[in-house]
């Protein structure tokens, strides 16, 4: 492995404990803020900013979002994103300790899953790990953002009405977050060899940009009808699984020479992603 996919790599374990503390900062401002109005995203928007721990939460993940880049930009997707989806077993730690939640044996187990997932991961990167892999075709991220945002549009949509709703509207902010992390992951590789001007100004610029404020107005939604612990698992989750893809799809990120080594690989992201599912509770029945 070289010393950048390491840098890179370690970055990413900062990203999922920045973004955990973000998240919670985040839903604790949510729910003091107004119920968010869709056919008023500018004023919902102003209104959650006008709550200071949700200003705060959002100070927090932009620096994850900027160490996010950066391991984007030096390791490949999937493994900065498997990372990142292991670290989400912090959340628990973070929420008993900090705010308050109670871990239990169920959060546990999903840091031995973890753990084994990412020893099965390391064990296949002999291969997949010497570099950035940022390269791809346009037609191919084009279908694959697109076909992200269309299922987000159609999660959203879809969602019920208060407590029932929360599940929806989380997966719909995690794919967005996922198109838009793939996004990154594609305009990284011009970071190098481009002007400012070029890369602020660049289309994938714009897409990350809406994608990423979009899917920031939906979350706070899903944040104010849900509980905060399952509702951040299920966005991180859907927004892993989506940018973890990404990496044999998008950016031809290599698999391993040998059956079992793919075998391993593929053991490993399933072990990681069942970690994270099994990270929140279940989401209490709504009463009657």
């Amino acid at each position: 492995m070289s010393l950048g996919v390491e840098i890179g790599l370690l970055l990413a374990l900062a990203t999922a404990l920045t973004s955990i503390i973000g998240f919670l900062l985040k839903a604790k401002g949510a729910n003091a803020a107004p119920p968010v109005e869709w056919s008023k995203p500018v004023r919902s928007s102003v209104a959650l900013f006008r709550s200071g721990w949700y200003t705060i939460g959002i100070l927090v993940a932009m620096g994850g979002w900027g160490l996010h880049v950066g391991a984007l930009a030096l390791a490949p997707i999937s493994l900065v994103q498997s990372t990142i989806a292991g670290g989400l077993v912090l959340l628990t730690v973070v929420a008993d300790r900090v705010f308050g939640y109670e871990v239990s044996r169920r959060e546990w187990i999903g840091v031995a899953l973890t753990a084994v997932g990412l020893a099965f991961l390391a064990a296949t990167l002999e291969h997949g790990a010497g570099g950035a892999h940022s390269d791809y075709t346009p037609a191919t991220l084009v279908i694959f953002v697109g076909a992200l945002t269309v299922v987000a549009i159609i999660a959203w949509r879809v969602a019920r009405p208060g407590r029932a709703g929360a599940p929806a509207l989380a997966l719909s902010a995690g794919l967005l977050w996922g198109a838009s992390d793939t996004s990154i992951k594609a305009l990284s590789g011009d970071l190098g060899n481009a002007s400012a001007a070029h890369i602020l100004f660049h289309p994938l610029a714009l897409a990350i940009l809406a994608l990423s404020l979009v899917g920031l107005l939906v979350s706070a939604g899903s944040l104010q009808v849900g509980d905060a612990v399952p509702v951040i698992a299920v966005t991180s989750a859907a927004a892993n699984i989506c940018t973890i893809a990404a990496g044999p799809l998008v950016f031809r990120e290599p698999l391993p020479d040998t059956d079992l080594g793919v075998a391993l690989r593929i053991a490993a992201f399933v072990l990681v992603i069942s970690a994270a599912a099994l990270t929140p509770p279940p989401l209490a029945p709504e009463s009657s």
